[in-house]
């Protein structure tokens, strides 16, 4: 299965070498990323699975949960294999209520990093995301350099090795860099959600590493019914396809598809091999402007 993985090429990421098929963990908490998992073992043994099948780039979130998914990933994983790199973010805590609460400041940034680190059982974290707390899924401008700069006095202690951004706007990306090196923008993107086109390439041009998330997220039913329809005459999943598409699209796109089913895992990582014909990718494009006509 390993050369399934390895089909979709390789990125230079935060100084490694990554698959560009990922694995992305917050599924592997309780519902609504609450809580612990139905099935502890599975989950387990998806981490295991996608390690042994060639994933070396695990994203996650020490707000999953809280804690659950970095406690599971420590569990199933670690000690970690030399060449895995796993990427967390920050920004954000959980309410006893499940609710998500903004954890912006300096203080709240490094009681987070802390806690990824007793979570995962490091001493340093390979990368780190500022989650930039604007609309639900999509970015909204305004100055980020106070929380850059305080995750770069925790790279000065030693306890980040890269910064990277989640939920960003270009202007954000900009004044980050002035602060510090940004490895990699991890905002929504997918076939149907195509606001950060120019951003994709942007990055793309200077070696940044792009990771899109909610593959399948705000398609209408029109264009669920399409995707659906082209992947059946592929012979694959919509999810495949989405991913496919995504693999296709600029080479610094790294994907991070999560789930707690072992078939699902077995599903996305057989999309890292799936080439889509050119006529494919222009009926694909062709659904996603169905869906903008009605």
């Amino acid at each position: 299965m390993s050369k399934l993985v390895s089909a979709a090429g390789t990125f230079s990421f935060a100084g490694r070498t990554v698959n560009r098929m990922g694995y992305g963990a917050m599924q592997l908490a309780g519902p609504g990323v609450f809580g612990p998992p139905k099935d502890r073992n599975t989950a387990i043994a998806v981490l295991r699975e996608a390690v042994a099948a060639g994933v070396n780039h695990i994203d996650t979130s020490d707000f999953y949960g809280p804690h659950v998914t970095n406690q599971i990933i420590r569990e199933a994983l670690h000690p970690y294999p030399q060449d895995l790199l796993i990427v967390t973010k920050l920004g954000a805590v959980r309410g006893a209520d499940a609710s998500w609460l903004p954890a912006q400041t300096p203080e709240d940034l490094e009681r987070g990093v802390h806690d990824n680190l007793r979570n995962l059982g490091l001493d340093v974290l390979d990368v780190v995301n500022m989650r930039i707390m604007g609309n639900v899924h999509s970015p909204s401008e305004g100055s980020i350099a106070r929380q850059i700069e305080a995750l770069a006095e925790l790279q000065q202690q030693g306890l980040i090795r890269h910064v990277g951004l989640s939920n960003a706007t270009s202007a954000q990306v900009a004044e980050a860099q002035g602060i510090t090196e940004i490895v990699c923008v991890q905002n929504q993107y997918n076939l149907v959600q195509r606001e950060d086109d120019a951003l994709v390439d942007e990055l793309a041009q200077k070696g940044i590493a792009y990771v899109p998330f909610f593959p399948l997220g705000g398609f209408t039913p029109i264009q669920s019914s399409g995707l659906s329809r082209i992947a059946a005459e592929l012979g694959a999943t919509p999810m495949q396809v989405a991913l496919a598409w995504l693999l296709q699209r600029a080479p610094n796109i790294l994907l991070i598809p999560g789930t707690s089913s072992l078939q699902h895992l077995r599903e996305n990582l057989q999309a890292a091999a799936l080439q889509l014909p050119q006529h494919v990718l222009a009926e694909l494009d062709a659904i996603r402007q169905q869906g903008e006509q009605h």
